[in-house]
């Protein structure tokens, strides 16, 4: 693909510099019928290429074929127009494209646009009367060939070598997405799904045994298992719809106003949230959006607010999400074991190196405040 884009630029710049200077000949020559011949040529070659490598770009690889139809045109030009400035510059760009498409092999054909070269500039010295002031301007021409041929070569191998470590470089970081997500999946589904699975097998094995000797207890397990089947079913879905909280095509931002806006029109309460733009890596993003929701279920359940701000800034080297309420507020114990929200939030917050502030008290409202440093989550806004 992107020799074909350069073969494209190579064509459209030869035919842009021959249709120039022969326009600028058909003011000065007699004979203009040649040089009308040379301008449709130019014009239909171009526009059939250009044509080709738009639609079936993987032409480039059969590069003789290529470059046959190539040499063709530039001797038809040069027996359309004979020893004219239009010659030299089909040759010179038929050197260039030879560059894209061949690498250094383009020196082989380059020599020989050269060579022919050098018999028509020879032509055109011993045509014209008192051609010294000429000879050095007419024979530099043919050796740009050459120069071309290696330009476009050296060129285009720099151009493919970028492009090829741009797509390694796209494809790691999808892979290292990717691992991520998986990563933070199995995270998930060993905090939640797992734990509660192991717990229903427990009562699944035990239960065979007390059909025979405790059938009341037998009916406590049986119970056991439809509510732990039925909590892993929700766990489950409360992982896959934390998975869909974030949208990584769009900034952070846009994610943080939807989640509000979400829980506002469910709960009726009031959101107010300030956000400031730029980008997060996706790990943090995740993390964040995570302790987000869980901070406005918090309030749901327990805080009895009229209003919540949500405030998302980036601070010198990091990035705070700021969560408060004006409800009734609680007392902060000093360990938070007992506090299943808080302790995941914590957790959270510390998988991305950051840190969860709670600061409450009764009647006085709550604020989660939570610190993360960029360079910590291996990213920064962008």
């Amino acid at each position: 693909m992107a020799r074909a884009a350069v073969a494209r630029a190579v064509l459209l710049g030869r035919a842009a510099a021959t249709l120039t200077v022969v326009g600028g000949g058909l003011r000065l020559s007699a004979q203009p019928a040649p040089l009308v011949a040379v301008l449709a040529l130019v014009l239909l070659t171009t526009a059939v290429a250009l044509i080709v490598l738009s639609r079936h770009p993987h032409v480039v690889a059969h590069r003789l074929p290529v470059l046959v139809a190539d040499a063709a045109t530039v001797l038809a030009v040069l027996g359309l127009a004979g020893g004219d400035v239009a010659f030299f510059s089909c040759a010179v760009g038929a050197s260039a494209l030879a560059g894209v498409l061949a690498g250094f092999w383009a020196l082989v054909p380059a020599a020989c646009y050269a060579g022919l070269g050098y018999l028509v500039a020879g032509q055109v010295l011993g045509a014209v009367p008192d051609a010294a002031s000429l000879a050095g301007f007419v024979l530099a021409f043919p050796i740009v060939n050459v120069l071309v041929a290696a330009g476009a070569a050296v060129a285009t191998a720099a151009l493919a070598a970028h492009v090829a470590l741009s797509v390694n470089l796209v494809a790691s970081a999808q892979r290292t997405a990717a691992a991520a997500e998986r990563a933070r999946l199995a995270r998930e589904l060993h905090d939640s799904v797992s734990k509660t699975l192991r717990g229903v097998s427990f009562a699944a094995l035990a239960l065979p045994t007390s059909l025979r000797r405790q059938p009341a207890l037998a009916e406590q397990l049986a119970a056991t298992v439809s509510a732990g089947a039925s909590a892993a079913v929700r766990q489950a879905q409360d992982v896959l719809d934390g998975l869909r909280l974030d949208d990584p095509d769009r900034e952070f931002g846009v994610t943080v106003d939807r989640i509000c806006r979400r829980w506002a029109a469910r709960e009726g309460i009031p959101v107010r949230s300030a956000v400031a733009g730029g980008d997060l890596p996706l790990e943090l993003r995740y993390e964040l959006a995570q302790i987000l929701h869980e901070s406005l279920e918090n309030i749901a359940r327990h805080a009895g607010a009229g209003l919540v701000t949500v405030e998302l800034a980036y601070t010198r080297g990091g990035v705070r999400l700021r969560v408060a309420d004006d409800g009734t507020g609680f007392r902060v114990p000093a360990e938070w074991s007992g506090c299943h929200g808080l302790t995941g939030m914590a957790e959270r917050a510390a998988a991305v190196r950051g840190t969860l502030r709670v600061e409450s008290g009764p009647g006085a409202g709550t604020t989660v405040v939570v610190d993360v440093a960029l360079t910590a989550a291996a990213g920064a806004p962008s």
